[in-house]
């Protein structure tokens, strides 16, 4: 479950507040910003090319992962654009030997360390993964 203080995202953060929780996941799972992952890692053009994107974390370790934090309303419930964006994303990614795993922002926010070790372990659980 998350904690209060895992809800108080800074000001200056530039993500969703269950972006910052799976960040300090990750910290807390003993991985390093800047070293084990990028956060907000900008691959073939990030937001300014057409058919860019932001993987939310790319790891080094382990190599060829990349983890999307999907809000459950926006990615499924919103039409089938932004789950198609995804499964693009995902072949992508795939075509470069990476590995994208979603994890939902309502299983992220329910237990934080479950799903961020599995999505370590290249687990996927998120509706789009078939969990």
């Amino acid at each position: 479950m998350v904690t209060q203080a895992q809800q108080q995202v800074p000001a200056n953060w530039e993500g969703s507040m269950p972006e910052y929780v799976a960040y300090q996941t990750f910290i807390r799972l003993g991985l390093e910003p800047g070293l084990d992952f990028v956060y907000q890692s900008p691959l073939m053009g990030g937001r300014l090319d057409k058919g860019g994107l932001v993987i939310d974390f790319l790891f080094a370790e382990p190599p060829n992962l990349a983890v999307n934090i999907n809000g459950v309303y926006y990615h499924y419930h919103h039409g089938v654009e932004a789950r198609a964006r995804d499964i693009m994303a995902r072949t992508s990614l795939a075509g470069e030997g990476t590995t994208l795993i979603f994890i939902d922002d309502d299983d992220l926010l329910r237990d934080p360390d479950y799903y961020c070790q599995q999505a370590l372990q290249f687990r996927d659980h998120s509706q789009l993964g078939g969990g």
